[in-house]
């Protein structure tokens, strides 16, 4: 078991490298003199997916959570002890906001000479594209809580059967497995609120928004900033809650 001084650094750099990748693949698609300008909505659900894979991979001998969702999914779950679940959540919300800021410093040139500051708010942070709290909610909650379920359910690898098969699972592909997750719900769920479905990934960058010295840059939206956390929190939770129920096989 980790220590809580390897929890919080593992799940620092982890979620600093998810949110420098994913927000900078924003940047990519919005920025007008970055090669990657009017990418498209695809192109961002890849560099989400593959920042979910790098960040995953760096936070392995924390068990790779970078996400309060995910934590708390796993705490009511019963996999991850209650006592550790601030340090991992600090260290989540600390790696973000330093993610966030890296790559603003990578795209410094870009967001100086953006013909439109005013809507560079959604490179760091989600928004809706229909206002209305209470649905906003409900699409974060459901998409965390396909996200958490399936990491909960995911097979695992074992020795397989009296022949000698082995059965590989989900961990076969590793960490991938929960990139191609997280494209699934970013193509499918996410047209609605932008898909945070980790609060640490826009709240952090969130207030780093409202601090950068970006010229003439819109709002942080804070009257919407409590969607993207509460919801995937109460996805989270629900998830690891409804895998206690489940007759799952040992």
């Amino acid at each position: 078991m980790a220590s809580l001084g390897a929890i919080f650094t593992w799940e620092l750099l982890g979620t600093a490298m998810l949110t420098l990748l994913g927000c900078g693949v924003v940047a990519n698609v919005t920025l007008r003199n970055a090669l990657g300008h009017n990418g498209g909505w695809l192109l961002i659900n890849f560099g989400w997916g593959f920042a979910v894979f790098a960040g995953a991979s760096v936070a392995w001998e924390s068990g790779a959570h970078i996400n309060p969702a995910v934590t708390l999914g796993l705490a009511a779950n019963g996999q991850t002890p209650w006592s550790q679940v601030p340090v991992y959540i600090v260290a989540q919300l600390i790696g973000g906001a330093l993610g966030a800021v890296l790559c603003w410093a990578a795209y410094k040139l870009q967001f100086d000479t953006h013909d439109e500051p005013a809507n560079t708010r959604g490179i760091f942070c989600t928004g809706p594209t229909v206002r209305n709290a209470p649905w906003n909610l409900l699409t974060e909650i459901i998409g965390t809580f396909v996200l958490v379920l399936w990491i909960i359910l995911s097979p695992q690898a074992g020795p397989g059967d009296a022949d000698g098969v082995p059965t590989f699972g989900n961990s076969a592909l590793g960490y991938a497995a929960v990139a191609f997750l997280v494209i699934g719900i970013g193509n499918s769920l996410g047209g609605p609120t932008g898909y945070a479905i980790n609060p640490a990934r826009d709240l952090g960058p969130r207030i780093v928004y409202a601090i950068l010295p970006i010229r003439g840059k819109g709002s942080a939206e804070w009257g919407y900033s409590w969607v993207p956390i509460v919801g995937p929190i109460a996805g989270g939770v629900l998830a690891g809650l409804l895998a206690l129920a489940l007759p799952i096989s040992s």
